[in-house]
């Protein structure tokens, strides 16, 4: 795993994986701002397992954090990233996701915000498997934490371990002190593209949101 994010000045690190954010589909509007109970939510639903994409022109985030887990699912388990972020800004952001339907085909539902100005997204928690940028430029890294000295001090919502109860319904666990986490107080990532499972955010600004569906359609990439 090659990914980062942490909260110890070691200088500036160039990195080229790392992550983005999804958003959740609402409603078209000039500018829109979700809010979401994060802790709930993170533990309240099970995820289904399927990908989405999302990619953006840039991503500037502060206090990244990130271990390592699986993400039980309807198809199974899925290796994954699992990322917070306290604060990010986002320019030119796009997601999209390819919805089967049978005996027709996909339909894409593909989303755009930030083009007239950036997406702020507070306490991002996300769970993905691959993030590629053109370049990235990582300060205050920190890498081999103990996650549980992290989830301590950074305290963001959702930030936890994935586990099934014993009737198989999603719980969030708390970090060990010696499960391996990673920090980064200040990153600036471009050209960003990311595959993953799910996101939560506390809250999020959408400015420009636009959000089309068509059968076949093309993904953000």
């Amino acid at each position: 795993m090659k990914d980062a994010i942490g909260a110890q000045v070691l200088g500036g690190t160039k990195w080229k994986r790392f992550a983005l954010v999804m958003v959740p589909t609402v409603a078209i509007a000039g500018g829109v701002t979700v809010m979401m109970a994060n802790g709930v939510l993170a533990a309240s639903f099970a995820v289904s397992g399927q990908q989405f994409k999302v990619s953006a022109e840039s991503l500037h985030g502060t206090n990244f954090v990130q271990s390592g887990d699986v993400l039980p699912a309807a198809n199974g388990g899925h290796a994954v990233a699992v990322a917070g972020i306290q604060k990010a800004e986002i320019t030119k952001m796009c997601q999209s996701v390819n919805v089967p339907i049978p005996l027709i085909g996909d339909l894409t539902i593909v989303l755009r915000a930030g083009g007239s100005g950036k997406v702020e997204a507070t306490n991002l928690v996300l769970d993905t498997n691959q993030v590629d940028a053109s370049d990235a430029v990582f300060k205050g890294v920190n890498i081999g934490a103990s996650a549980a000295d992290v989830d301590a001090a950074t305290k963001i919502p959702g930030w936890q371990k994935h586990g099934l109860d014993s009737n198989h319904k999603p719980v969030a666990k708390a970090y060990e002190a010696t499960d391996f986490a990673q920090v980064v107080s200040d990153a600036t990532l471009n050209n960003v593209k990311q595959t993953a499972y799910s996101t939560t955010a506390e809250t999020m600004s959408l400015p420009g949101l636009s959000i089309s569906a068509k059968l076949g359609g093309e993904e953000c990439f």
